[in-house]
């Protein structure tokens, strides 16, 4: 009999009574992991797949906000170097302008100069003119006084005398001249 219980008893395989034992605590496990951790797990696994996906698309709408935002700043950037350009545009040609219209003022000017002068080259040309008219009346008639030897002390006739003179001296000049050419 000890050999019958002996050949009965295997090392290897485990007691009826422990099988049974195993079992109830296995099920026992799985009932406590599949009741309270595994929707636990299940949980958490999907706020974080959520939180993740949240992430993913909030960095997309970043991305979209960036790159809207990168062309709005870019076509601000065209539109101010176009507002620019057109500004250096108008100042070159109101420069020109103003150039232009500073150079017209200053011709207008030099011809007004030009003009004064001449006219009071005119004045003084008639005033020597005159002077010289006189003095030159003055000495024709102390010369002709003395050659004549009567005085021409009569106004009126002094002066037409020195006329006549004038006018025969610039006849005779002008005839010489028109000689000349």
């Amino acid at each position: 009999m000890i050999l019958a219980q002996e050949a009965e008893y295997n090392p290897v395989l485990p007691h009826v009574s422990e099988i049974i034992i195993g079992l109830v605590a296995f099920l026992l496990l799985l009932f406590v992991i599949t009741k309270f951790v595994k929707p636990r797990f299940e949980k958490l696994y999907e706020e974080r797949a959520a939180k993740i996906e949240g992430g993913i698309e909030k960095a997309e709408k970043a991305q979209a906000e960036a790159e809207q935002a990168l062309a709005h700043y870019k076509a601000q950037l065209a539109e101010a170097r176009g507002e620019a350009a057109k500004i250096r545009d108008d100042a070159r040609a109101e420069a020109e302008q103003i150039r232009e219209e500073l150079r017209g003022q200053a011709e207008e000017e030099a011809r007004r100069i030009v003009a004064q002068g001449e006219a009071q080259l005119q004045a003084q040309r008639a005033q020597l003119v005159a002077e010289l008219r006189e003095e030159l009346g003055r000495n024709a008639v102390t010369l002709a006084g003395r050659i004549v030897g009567e005085s021409l002390e009569d106004e009126a006739r002094r002066r037409g005398t020195v006329d006549r003179f004038l006018d025969e001296l610039e006849a005779s000049g002008n005839g010489s001249a028109g000689a000349r050419k």
